[in-house]
């Protein structure tokens, strides 16, 4: 079993217990009282051409355990956002990541930029889920769904008036989520079956997304540097968390990454 079957193995379970709890219909009740989904695209990709920073709330990984505390998840999203991040990623999977659909609600309640719901997807409750609780964007792992439920999935969040951030870690998986409607399409370097991170996947799968589609890299940023190399290699956008949250001053942090998206490419 890969590191990514036994999280998925995870999510099911709890999964399970909120769908007791909450109905399916009960959600899609919900969602009626949610304010209407914010432009992602345009926010991620603007006219300036200038590479955009998503800011994550992220307490953990698997990789490395214990990253950061984060009692208020609201005051960091509002310190990303003085910053200049563009969107605000929050991992909403409880065990191997520590986060909540509560941390969500609280985000989404403190920010006026978009926000990510960043967890494993394996049934369409979870994107009616991410609605209700008021997500503009739904994280789809290619490399977790075959392609009947990756095309459908895809179609589900974009008919909620969401976007979906497609993400692939190889150009196989690219061409899988571009061929099923990705407008937003995240190179991870982070190979979720083993947990490996190597910075130059972005380099081997970048040319094989049109300029048309918002590209994304994730992980592995350490530094302005890395988001500065990313930025030349032809991302427009930089999602990134544990360079973020484990810096002393998250809101300084914030900006000098923005800045190095500036840059002349």
């Amino acid at each position: 079993m890969t590191v990514l079957d036994d999280i998925i193995a995870g999510v099911r379970e709890d999964l399970a217990k909120r769908e007791a709890a909450v109905s399916l219909d009960q959600l899609k009740e919900q969602v009626t009282n949610v304010s209407s989904p914010l432009d992602v695209v345009a926010r991620l990709k603007p006219a300036d051409g200038a590479v955009q920073v998503i800011a994550e709330v992220k307490r953990k990984s698997p990789s490395k355990g214990a990253l950061a505390d984060i009692p208020d998840p609201a005051d960091l999203a509002g310190i990303y956002e003085q910053g200049g991040a563009a969107a605000i990623s929050v991992l909403t999977e409880e065990r191997r990541f520590g986060g909540s659909l509560a941390d969500l609600d609280a985000v989404r309640e403190r920010v006026d930029i978009p926000v990510l719901r960043k967890d494993f997807v394996v049934t369409p409750y979870q994107i009616w889920e991410a609605r209700a609780h008021g997500a503009d964007i739904v994280l789809i792992i290619v490399a977790a769904l075959n392609d009947d439920d990756l095309n459908s999935f895809i179609a589900q969040v974009h008919e909620l008036g969401m976007t979906a951030l497609v993400e692939a870690h190889n150009r196989e998986e690219a061409i899988r989520g571009l061929d099923a409607g990705a407008r937003v399409l995240g190179i991870n370097a982070r190979n979720l079956k083993t947990l490996d991170v190597d910075m130059a996947t972005f380099d081997h799968v970048v040319d094989v997304v049109p300029d048309t589609v918002v590209c994304v890299a994730e992980s592995g940023v350490a530094s302005p540097t890395d988001m500065l190399n990313y930025a030349r290699s032809g991302a427009d956008a930089v999602l990134m968390g544990e360079v973020l949250v484990t810096d002393g001053n998250p809101l300084q942090a914030v900006r000098d990454m923005v800045a190095a998206g500036k840059q002349p490419n």
